[in-house]
């Protein structure tokens, strides 16, 4: 079956998108409103999009109501940010804080979280997180407006905080870590199942 994305819902474009882009690793980023209230929400739409210098790259999907999520009205408000790995003990605190509360709500409290002091910017981590990004916006791209449109955030990397408990030899462990995949829907998945190939030799 071939499908015209012109020709189609963006809906289903979206249905096609994250149903075959998959695992997406989820990015949990929390910021601070300019009121100081804390914010924290997954985001699966998430890569490196830099190792020189290091940048994340995490794309917000808008939704149907409002031009922008909590997360990138603060983060263009204070230009701070911290992206959390989430692990999969973390998985049901992750799933309660990705409701659509209002930005006075703190999905920390929500979820029952911990607050990390981040060491670079005012932006507060998960404690619980093994792998902590603290970042600085670099820019925001507008990619479509609208409902179902995006919103590119590159995010510097100023620092990465990394629990002993995920790393060994000193490298993070992908077992250690046990950080969780999204799926299509409402599907997740583990990296519990995987394997190493040896790149070919040209």
């Amino acid at each position: 079956m071939y499908f015209n994305t012109a020709e189609i819902s963006p809906r289903e474009n979206y249905q096609l998108l994250t149903g075959a882009v998959v695992p997406r690793p989820i990015a949990w980023v929390s910021t601070l409103s300019k009121n100081g209230i804390a914010n924290l929400a997954p985001y699966s739409f998430f890569t490196v999009a830099s190792c020189k210098p290091p940048v994340l790259c995490v794309v917000q999907v808008n939704p149907r109501d409002r031009s922008e999520k909590d997360t990138l009205s603060n983060l263009l408000a204070t230009r701070e940010c911290v992206v959390n790995i989430v692990s999969h003990v973390l998985v049901d605190a992750m799933n309660t804080s990705c409701g659509d509360y209002p930005p006075e709500v703190d999905e920390f409290e929500k979820a029952s979280l911990k607050k990390s002091l981040s060491k670079l910017v005012t932006a507060p981590g998960v404690e619980d997180a093994l792998v902590r990004f603290e970042c600085n916006l670099r820019e925001v791209k507008l990619i479509g407006e609208g409902a179902m449109g995006g919103s590119m955030m590159l995010l510097d990397v100023l620092g990465v905080e990394v629990n002993d408990a995920a790393m060994r030899a000193g490298l993070i462990a992908n077992d250690l870590l046990d950080a969780v995949g999204k799926l299509a829907g409402d599907g997740y998945c583990t990296t519990r199942s995987n394997f190493d190939l040896e790149r070919p030799k040209v």
